[in-house]
């Protein structure tokens, strides 16, 4: 049983949490999705937030989301690291790459909880490029979050 004051013992106001790819949206249409699901928190988890696409560098993205009243997090240790994206690039095995990155996650479980203390209010929605999460590493975050949380979260792609 949870002790008072233990992180998992708040209970979230949504018990969701939202994912989102940004590959192949343009920067309006990317704002208009997080507010049609009423988003307060975008959780960027690319380890390098640096873009071509125009609106999707940190700094340019973290702007336009204040003016939007989104909070914008970057936590770059929930970026795939780059040792391990080469690998897939090389070779494009997913399973490969979900399973390394999987590892290196359960070794970085402060990171996790770090995420956790930012999604247990409002509405939060973790990004990366990828559009579809079974191309990401943010299905493995979003495992590694809902082991933690003891499957209570539920996961939702936008």
């Amino acid at each position: 049983m949870s002790k008072e004051g233990d992180p998992k013992q708040s209970v979230m106001k949504t018990n969701v949490l939202l994912t989102i790819g940004y590959e192949g949206r343009k920067i309006d249409e990317f704002v208009v999705r997080l507010k049609q699901f009423n988003i307060s928190r975008l959780i960027d988890v690319r380890e390098i937030p640096l873009s071509r696409k125009s609106g999707f560098s940190k700094s340019a993205l973290r702007e336009r989301l204040e003016d939007e009243n989104i909070q914008y997090i970057h936590i770059k240790a929930l970026g795939s690291p780059s040792s391990i994206r080469k690998k897939l690039k090389s070779g494009g095995n997913y399973e490969f790459f979900f399973k390394e990155y999987s590892g290196y996650l359960s070794g970085n479980i402060d990171t996790i909880k770090e995420l956790y203390q930012y999604i247990s209010d409002g509405i939060n929605c973790i990004m990366c490029f990828e559009r579809f999460p079974e191309k990401c590493h943010r299905s493995v975050i979003t495992d590694k979050i809902q082991e933690y949380d003891g499957n209570r979260l539920k996961i939702k792609h936008i």
